[in-house]
């Protein structure tokens, strides 16, 4: 408590993976036998009844996202910008791909004859491999990209070896003058548009973002990555980007 009280209110998210990180210290200590008793850093049934829920301490404030109606004006103005960064920005969109999936990629995670983006797992959120497919637009970008960049980093920075800052996006919204918006906004953009303007199951936008399953019986069960389905999906979501949505 004396580690926690100082943070809880103040910064709630830092707080709790403290008493997380503090929880897993604890439990191996006592599975390898150097201490004995409950974890004193226990939430449910111990600290939830001392502390208020994260949840109540702040708002949660989510990240600043485009409107979906909005998607094919910032699009075009997005293309009329030179440079790595915004064509970065463009498959980020295009794919509803994380800032570190994107400028981490590389050479051989593009399969240009199958139409797929395959992102192992290490550079995974969730530490499981995503398949993306690609709709033309977005085919089309990483074909031009492997094209027009050397060595293995699709998206390399200005140090050899290393890949674009991960501010690099955020740039180009400044630039664009769009600073009410977050990169990380745009897989939100999509999700709404997903959800209003279209009949797809809300699994489909689930997995096409990467989202873990909470449920572990629904986890178990569902195997299959819905590829096929989820490339009519893409293929939809950029034509919406296009003004050419059916």
């Amino acid at each position: 408590m004396r580690v926690l009280e100082p943070i809880w209110q103040t910064k709630p998210e830092t707080a709790s993976r403290v008493r997380g990180r503090i929880e897993s210290v604890l439990d191996w200590a006592t599975v390898h036998r150097y201490r004995e008793g409950e974890n004193p850093a226990r939430w449910k049934g111990h600290l939830d009844k001392i502390l208020p829920a994260r949840t109540k301490v702040r708002k949660v404030q989510h990240h600043a996202a485009l409107p979906y109606q909005d998607s094919s004006v910032f699009m075009k103005a997005l293309r009329a910008q030179d440079g790595l960064a915004a064509r970065a920005l463009e498959l980020l969109i295009l794919t509803a791909a994380r800032t570190n999936e994107v400028i981490g990629a590389v050479r051989n995670e593009f399969d240009l004859d199958a139409a797929t983006w395959t992102v192992p797992a290490e550079r995974m959120k969730a530490e499981r491999a995503h398949r993306i497919p690609l709709s033309d637009p977005a085919l089309a970008l990483a074909r031009r990209l492997l094209e027009e960049t050397d060595g293995d980093l699709m998206f390399p920075g200005a140090k050899k070896g290393r890949p674009l800052s991960n501010m690099a996006m955020l740039t180009v919204l400044r630039r664009m003058k769009r600073t009410g918006l977050t990169v990380h906004g745009f897989r939100s953009t999509f999700r709404d548009w997903a959800a209003e303007c279209t009949t797809y199951p809300n699994e489909m936008a689930e997995m096409a973002l990467a989202h873990t399953v909470d449920d572990k019986v629904e986890a178990a069960y569902r195997r299959g990555d819905m590829f096929q389905r989820r490339k009519q999906m893409m293929d939809d979501w950029a034509a919406y980007c296009a003004e050419k949505y059916r």
